[in-house]
């Protein structure tokens, strides 16, 4: 069967504690591993989206509105929806599968992938991936 779930495409997540969030796939296990038999994917998204800015907003304020906070997560291909969209950020040196072992890395690759999604929603580019999914 032919894999449809690709390196930096944009995902929905499903189920758990972020289901209606979007994600990015990092990394793509299409037989599974050892620890997971199952078909699943690393992924890393947006847990809390940035707030609307407006023009009348001082510097400050601007700056506490475009922040966002992340996560990195291993998923079951059951639980996340494709989309037709791609992110073209370089994430997949920053979270690894190595990284979701310890707490510490853990942390250390979330602040990471934060930086990452705040540059790029600061640049402007995605702007469909930065907004809260209404449903």
């Amino acid at each position: 069967m032919v894999s449809f779930l690709k390196q930096n495409q944009a995902v929905l997540l499903l189920q758990g504690r972020y289901a209606g969030r979007k994600a990015v796939i990092l990394k793509n296990f299409d037989k599974g591993t050892r620890d997971r038999p199952y078909g699943h994917c690393l992924v890393a998204g947006i847990a809390k989206y940035p707030s609307k800015v407006i023009r009348k907003d001082s510097a400050k304020k601007t700056a506490k509105k475009s922040r966002v906070k992340a996560f990195t997560k291993l998923v079951n291909h059951q639980h996340v929806m494709p989309t037709r969209y791609n992110l073209d950020v370089d994430l997949k040196e920053v979270a690894t599968v190595d990284s979701l072992q310890t707490r510490d890395n853990k942390v250390a690759a979330a602040k990471e992938v934060k930086a990452r999604l705040e540059e790029r929603f600061k640049s402007g580019k995605n702007r469909w991936f930065f907004t809260k999914f209404r449903f």
